[in-house]
């Protein structure tokens, strides 16, 4: 007679919203696990990964590893306690040795999930923990079944993001042949405080028919890596770690912690994932009525006045300005004195006496009697080492590290944990809009504090993360404060584009590249990392621009937000009417901007590419299409579109040409720019 079966001791979780389902498995056995993710009926794009790993100072692989999966603690884990709400899910673990729980909180959406971790020390020692990746799954896919998209991000060179196949980044080595788990494979990590200095906390494994995205949403330390699982390819996501960005966290008995959090999508393939991505990072976002409006801004600083603005050299933009249609105008700087070191300067946000003939407040009124709202430049956490603001502020509303001052290029970075550093900028920012009624802000981040501070005897990457997310608190009380109040998050261009930072500012500048034909490639790429009504991308005209030069970087302002710079009182009578056109044209679509998904017909811009495309897909159905030529003549093949209509004209020769399988688009030689709006074709045509 054979032994009666073992009570089932685990339990399923299935969570559903519209077309996306969840399914979880937590049991008293075995660490939880999600075992599926489903999207549009497509088969699971993840098969069975435990949810939690969990490294420490004494515990860290079950079995010899550089990546972040097989914790010896992780595999101890069994759930504790399961809460259900509709599509949200809480999971509570614990390890019996050492007493931490981690409690994973869920929550589906329309595309994937979004994930966190609490982990509270249950034991009666201090828990050192070295990593808690927040995201851990596994594809349903083998290695040769996908490709790995990817961005890299530097200074004048965002969004450079290539495609490649998997399987030679991650080769089968004979792993199972000895018993072993893979030990490494490719990934990406972050360096200091620039989040997006570098690399971006974004990806995608790319397969026929099921694709998966992710998307850390930090902005301090992170990382993401892949490695062979026993089938599939595992992705760890989170941070900050201990051994990339010094985030080692010691938890007392009875302290918790919360990780960043992390976003999963499934979809058809890469368009669909960053689709998915985009609608992802709306639903972080709760737009006031002042986001809603989209007003375009000018900024006198791009290939313009270059920080150095002053009450003669403004007059002439500001009447421009105006005349093309903006309705912001943003003066960027004008804190900085005549001295050659200005920016060891800066910190106390009062307006430099020799630049302004009638001080600031005279070039505020100059913008309001032009019809515009008036923006300012700050970058709050900066004090320079000649500021006042040094000496006014306690040692401890700075960065340091091992009781030394952090300080890059002359100047101090302000700890927004500390109430003083917080009480400063409030003042600051409250006394810019009482007296001048400033109503846009932009935000800048032009120093680089290494891997954080020690103040508070943190670790410095947990230190960089809890004055990342002081920052965030701080521009949320902000805007609830001055609901009128617009803030553009900037970062040297755009070193600090991440979607913590993102989900609570208004716009985000794409770059600080000067070069209008190289700008083409990080405005196509935008909307693979921000959203398509936060993406700042410049248009800066100049007298010195031939037509199709003006063409091109108007396409590439107009292929996001509009963002003008330039001097504009300089240009020909056709070239003001150009921009003047622009504008409209961005204010005509500035709805369906907020609505559109991207899409890239000729693939990710590579950064030399000659022809370079970007679409949005837009909610009637309908598709705008831009298209920069920076080469020679070329036809652009567009099949399954039934015709296309030229909605903002190029210098050039541009025509679309209809065949049996679609459209072919005839492309002159660059530089030059159009933008279109295709028709698809549908069974009825």
């Amino acid at each position: 007679m054979s032994a009666p079966a073992a009570p089932n001791r685990s339990r399923d979780i299935v969570l559903a919203s519209g077309g996306v389902s969840l399914t979880l498995e937590a049991g008293l056995d075995a660490p939880a696990s999600l075992v599926s993710l489903r999207v549009a009926g497509a088969p699971s794009a993840l098969r069975r990964q435990p949810l939690v790993e969990l490294f420490t100072a004494t515990e860290r692989h079950a079995r010899m590893s550089l990546g972040y999966v097989g914790s010896a603690l992780g595999e101890r884990l069994r759930t504790v306690s399961v809460e259900q709400d509709g599509a949200n899910a809480s999971i509570a673990q614990r390890d019996a040795t050492t007493g931490a729980v981690v409690t994973t909180r869920i929550a589906l959406g329309d595309d994937g999930f979004r994930i966190v971790h609490d982990i509270l020390n249950d034991g009666q020692r201090p828990l050192v923990v070295f990593a808690l990746p927040t995201l851990t799954v596994r594809t349903a896919a083998e290695p040769a079944e996908l490709a790995l998209v990817s961005g890299r991000s530097e200074w004048l060179g965002e969004g450079r993001w290539s495609e490649q196949p998997l399987a030679p980044l991650l080769p089968e080595l004979g792993f199972a042949t000895v018993a072993q788990p893979d030990r490494t494979g490719p990934g990406q990590s972050s360096s200091g405080g620039w989040s997006t200095g570098s690399v971006y906390p974004l990806g995608a494994l790319v397969g026929a028919g099921t694709s998966v995205g992710w998307q850390i949403e930090s902005s301090a330390g992170w990382q993401w890596s892949l490695s062979r699982g026993d089938g599939g390819v595992v992705l760890s996501a989170g941070g900050p770690t201990e051994r990339e960005h010094h985030g080692e966290l010691v938890l007392a008995p009875g302290q918790t912690f919360t990780t960043v959090t992390a976003a999963c999508v499934a979809a058809a393939d890469r368009d669909g994932v960053f689709a998915a991505l985009t609608r992802h990072r709306r639903r972080l976002r709760a737009p006031r009525a002042a986001d809603a409006a989209l007003p375009v801004v000018y900024n006198d600083y791009m290939n313009t006045l270059m920080g150095q603005p002053t009450t003669e050299a403004l007059r002439p933009l500001i009447a421009a300005a105006a005349e093309a249609g903006a309705e912001v105008f943003c003066i960027d700087a004008g804190w900085f004195t005549d001295s050659v070191d200005y920016w060891s300067e800066v910190g106390a946000w009062q307006d430099a006496p020799t630049r302004f003939r009638e001080g600031l407040a005279g070039v505020i009124a100059d913008i309001r009697a032009a019809g515009l709202q008036p923006g300012l430049w700050l970058e709050p956490e900066s004090v320079g080492l000649d500021s006042p603001v040094v000496d006014a502020l306690p040692e401890a509303a700075f960065f340091s590290r091992h009781g030394a001052a952090v300080v890059e290029q002359r100047r101090r970075h302000l700890d927004l944990r500390h109430p003083a550093a917080r009480r400063h900028l409030d003042d600051t920012v409250d006394r810019l809009v009482a007296e001048h009624g400033i109503r846009f802000l932009k935000i800048d981040y032009n120093i680089e504090p290494g891997s954080g501070t020690d103040a508070g005897g943190l670790a410095a990457g947990q230190g960089l993360l809890a004055h990342t997310r002081a920052l965030r608190e701080w521009l949320v009380d902000v805007q609830r404060r001055h609901p009128d109040l617009l803030v553009e998050n900037c970062a040297s261009g755009a070193m600090r584009s991440d979607y913590h930072l993102l989900a609570v500012t208004h716009l985000q500048s794409t770059s600080d590249q000067q070069d209008a034909t190289r700008y083409a490639a990080i405005a196509a790429s935008a909307p693979a990392s921000v959203l398509p009504e936060q993406a700042g991308n410049w248009a800066y005209p100049s007298a010195g621009m031939d037509d199709g030069e003006l063409a091109l970087t108007l396409v590439s302002g107009l292929s996001g937000r509009l963002y003008l710079a330039g001097f504009l009182d300089s240009l020909t009578g056709h070239a003001r009417e150009r921009v003047a056109e622009a504008v409209r044209f961005a204010k005509e679509h500035r709805a369906t901007l907020a609505e559109s998904v991207p899409f890239w017909p000729t693939g990710l811009p590579r950064w030399d590419d000659d022809l370079l495309t970007l679409g949005r897909r837009l909610p009637d159905g309908d598709e705008l299409l831009f298209v920069w030529s920076r080469g020679p003549a070329t036809a652009l093949a567009l099949p399954g579109v039934r015709d296309a209509e030229r909605v903002f004209d190029g210098a050039g020769a541009w025509s679309a040409l209809s065949g049996p399988d679609g459209l072919s688009i005839e492309v002159p030689a660059g530089p030059d720019a159009a933008v279109f709006r295709i028709h698809r074709t549908t069974g009825s045509d």
